[in-house]
């Protein structure tokens, strides 16, 4: 197991426990089967304060996930 490697597992966990850690922003799967009025998928909503650093944290991780699989495809 080379490095490139253990960065990708950790970057995997992080990614996974960010993602879990966010708050839903829609009243969730059964409101959407049931006709709930709540439900708008392009609702403006704003983000603020530990909501905002966490999705904008969420984002960077991902993006350096991203680009860290393509780097190792290209080297594999």
């Amino acid at each position: 197991m080379g490095f490139l490697d253990i960065l990708l597992i950790i970057f995997a966990v992080v990614l996974i426990l960010l993602s879990l850690l966010q708050s839903g922003k829609s009243d969730g799967l059964s409101s959407a089967f049931s006709g709930g009025d709540g439900l708008n998928l392009f609702a403006n909503v704003k983000e603020r304060g530990a909501e905002k650093v966490m999705s904008n944290l969420t984002l960077a991780v991902g993006t350096i996930f991203f680009i860290l699989v393509l780097i190792a495809r290209v080297i594999q």
